[in-house]
């Protein structure tokens, strides 16, 4: 199998949200998205254990993950408001074996759009692309047992509790031992 030669839309969309992936150009909303989150990111992304990123590393970022896109080994995806220039959050689709296909879904929210329901919407409209259009049969939702936010979406959305890894993790931050919660969605063949 080869995967660049496995043909699917870039973007879909939801109620509230066009749900697309990264092209150039993007940088300067993402990082504005980035910034205005940057404090309540800290705590749960590795990628945000640094400095604040600059327009041109976002810039970067949203080429490289363009490329990574049509490459098909990982499936960022920019969440949209609607009818704006407005990112209210990032997800995607990580860690893909095609071979199954399974692939984790990551995400986060731009502090002033967090618990309005967006990220929510946004996984449940990507689970439903995964199943329906790239043939998933497994999906996973990782994240730390700390995190009750981000542990909310996955059982909201009838994800499965199937494991929580003691001690699997150093925090990036504090370099405490962390656990993580693994949830899931299977189809059968």
């Amino acid at each position: 199998m080869y995967p660049v030669h496995i043909d699917f839309p870039d973007s879909f969309e939801t109620p509230r949200l066009l749900i697309r992936a990264p092209r150039p150009g993007d940088g300067p909303s993402f990082n504005a998205a980035v910034r205005d989150s940057w404090p309540e990111l800290r705590p749960w992304l590795a990628f945000a254990a640094g400095d604040v990123p600059s327009v041109a590393e976002s810039e970067t970022r949203m080429r490289t993950a363009h490329q990574s896109f049509l490459a098909r080994q990982d499936l960022m995806l920019l969440l949209w408001l609607k009818g704006s220039d407005i990112i209210v959050g990032s997800s995607g689709l990580h860690r893909i074996d095609w071979q199954i296909p399974r692939f984790e879904i990551g995400y986060w929210a731009r502090t002033n759009y967090a618990g309005q329901g967006y990220i929510t919407e946004a996984v449940a409209g990507i689970a439903r692309f995964a199943f329906d259009v790239l043939g998933a049969r497994r999906l996973e939702i990782r994240c730390d047992r700390r995190n009750e936010r981000s542990a909310a979406v996955p059982r909201r959305l009838g994800f499965v509790h199937e494991a929580t890894l003691h001690n699997n993790c150093r925090h990036h931050l504090t370099n405490e031992l962390g656990d993580t919660l693994i949830f899931a969605r299977t189809q059968p063949d």
